[in-house]
């Protein structure tokens, strides 16, 4: 009995030891070990964010753009501008699997273009894309999301030809367009070896990739093209604001893919740009139709539409480079300059841009990438901390529109050349006069 109970209290003595001396055999072994960092994953949260403002970007296309540009012309030329909307936005996403994505983001490059991963080569389920933090999402989401903003782009281009350019045209001019003027734009713009991203310039979310760019293409493009038949003398309403209020509410919503989603995660950032794209765009569409009031006019449903897109161009470089209240300002100012460009100034040059692609996109965007210059310093709200001041800044938002504008028109000049040697560009003087719906896709809108 005495020695089994001295047995016991050896083993139990020897039991306690040797868990004393555990912590200390661990640390030994854990110093020993070699460390081994954990592989980087796709983060589900920014990953969920990211596809849902890739759909909420195409929403903006299609059905929202087609609605918005479509209600604007006249009912003969209803469907073949959504026709044509569809038509390039379908065009640009094939370009862009097959070598946009890797002029804009390949992996080797230089400041004005890249190259590698055409055709998508090497990109796997697996493959990840950087955010702005250590996480990570999948890299076919970041394509996706990208491919939305090449699309959009070349459609709003469209806005200042529709009614007289006939389809091949433009589909011939929008291949040529997205190869030469905005696939290396993105790249400039938003690529890590890209000149003006080098540069320091502030571009949220296309300020001056999607907007300049599309706005002086569409300038450049309207005078090649050339007028209406009738333009400016007879009379050329919209046929249904109905549905360019619909198309507006559908670009509005879409918008946060746009601006939020850019931050690349579902973040404080893209919180910041969400509120920013609330207030801006209500502060524009108030003082559109404020300024029409001022101009002895009466608070219109176009101005409205106009302003709402107007502020939702200006805030889109801005969007998570200012403060809410900074980009409400932001948005009123971008207005009331869009309103007195579309109203007074167009008039007296004489240009036909069918529907203000120019006057709202190109200018509002050069209004909001110099405004993020300012809005974005801490003092007036912004994010920024302070180590580039509101002068130098400016100079490198002004040198980043000045090379947004000429790459811009230098593309479209090509562009529409090519597209005028190989299908004639315009439509005839009949099929013009019937309308382009009948006389190039042999249907009507409205029966």
């Amino acid at each position: 009995m005495k020695f089994g109970t001295r047995t016991v209290g050896a083993i139990g003595a020897a039991g306690i030891s040797l868990f004393a001396a555990l912590p200390a055999w661990a640390q030994d072994t854990a110093l020993q070990a070699p460390e081994t960092a954990a592989a980087p994953v796709v983060h589900p949260g920014d990953n969920a964010w990211m596809m849902t403002s890739t759909l909420l970007v195409l929403m903006m296309i299609l059905p929202g753009l087609a609605l918005f540009y479509g209600g604007l012309t006249r009912s003969k030329n209803m469907l073949s501008t959504m026709t044509q909307i569809g038509g390039v936005a379908c065009l640009a996403m094939l370009l862009w699997v097959m070598y946009g994505y890797g002029l804009a983001f390949g992996p080797e490059g230089n400041d004005f273009i890249s190259w590698g991963k055409f055709f998508l080569s090497g990109v796997t389920p697996a493959s990840l894309a950087d955010t702005f933090s250590d996480d990570k999402i999948s890299e076919y989401v970041f394509i996706s999301f990208q491919m939305t903003f090449a699309a959009i782009t070349v459609a709003l281009v469209l806005g200042a030809l529709v009614e007289r350019m006939k389809f091949s045209a433009v589909m011939v001019f929008a291949a040529v367009w997205l190869t030469i003027a905005y696939f290396p734009i993105a790249h400039m713009v938003w690529a890590g070896s890209g000149l003006l991203f080098k540069a320091g310039a502030l571009d949220f979310a296309g300020g001056t990739v999607v907007h300049i760019n599309a706005g002086v293409s569409a300038l450049v493009a309207s005078f090649f093209l050339g007028k209406r038949r009738g333009y400016p003398t007879e009379p050329m309403p919209p046929h249904s604001l109905t549905l360019t209020m619909v198309g507006t509410g559908l670009l509005w919503v879409g918008w946060f893919g746009f601006n939020a989603g850019s931050a690349l995660q579902a973040d404080g950032s893209a919180g910041l740009a969400m509120i920013n794209t609330f207030v801006a765009t209500a502060s524009a569409g108030l003082f559109w139709m404020l300024t029409e009031r001022v101009m002895g006019h009466k608070g219109s449903a176009l101005g409205w539409c106009s302003g709402i897109i107007a502020g939702l161009v200006a805030v889109t470089p801005a969007a998570g480079n200012s403060g809410p209240f900074g980009a409400i300002i932001l948005g009123a100012v971008a207005s009331v300059v869009c309103f007195f460009f579309v109203s007074v100034v167009k008039p007296k040059l004489g240009y036909d841009d069918s529907l203000d692609a120019f006057g709202i996109h190109g200018i509002g965007g050069m209004i909001g990438a110099m405004g993020t210059g300012i809005v974005y310093q801490p003092g007036l709200g912004g994010p920024g901390d302070g180590s580039v001041g509101m002068g130098a800044q400016l100079g490198i938002q002004l040198y980043a529109v000045i090379v947004a504008i000429v790459w811009a028109a230098v593309g479209t000049v090509i562009a529409i050349l090519v597209a005028k040697a190989l299908t004639g560009l315009r439509v005839s003087q009949e099929v013009e006069q019937e309308g382009l719906d009948l006389g190039e896709h042999g249907e009507r809108a409205y029966n």
